[in-house]
């Protein structure tokens, strides 16, 4: 299993402070919303393992998911990218990958990159 670099109770309380500032109409901080993005990019690698896509959300970080092909030098045949707000809000169950998807706010291109039934994360 791959170690963990943000600490799951740190990465919840970003994550509900994130979800809290946006439900205020609030904008939340930059490092809760890096922190916030680690931990949900983390926890779907984890629940999800392999290499065979990969989900980035520039500029907080990048991991690869499922089974399959083995990715490991340039660009992988299969990548989904979005921005933080995008991600979280997905992350969160506030935005559903077809909304997501219909409002352009997800780029998807390759197999499998339907993140549809991976989402909600928490």
């Amino acid at each position: 299993m791959a170690k963990r670099r943000i600490d799951p109770g740190e990465g919840m309380v970003a994550l509900c402070s994130w979800r809290g500032a946006v439900e205020r109409g609030e904008e939340p901080a930059r490092a809760v919303t890096i922190t916030a993005v680690r931990f949900t990019l983390e926890e779907l690698g984890l629940s999800h393992p392999g290499r065979a896509v990969e989900v980035r959300v520039p500029p907080a970080g990048a991991v690869q998911i499922l089974p399959g092909t083995t990715h490991r030098r340039g660009t992988p045949p299969a990548v989904v990218e979005t921005d933080a707000a995008t991600w979280l809000s997905l992350a969160c169950g506030l935005l559903t990958w077809d909304e997501a998807v219909a409002a352009n706010r997800v780029s998807a291109s390759g197999e499998r990159t339907d993140l549809g039934p991976l989402l909600p994360l928490v």
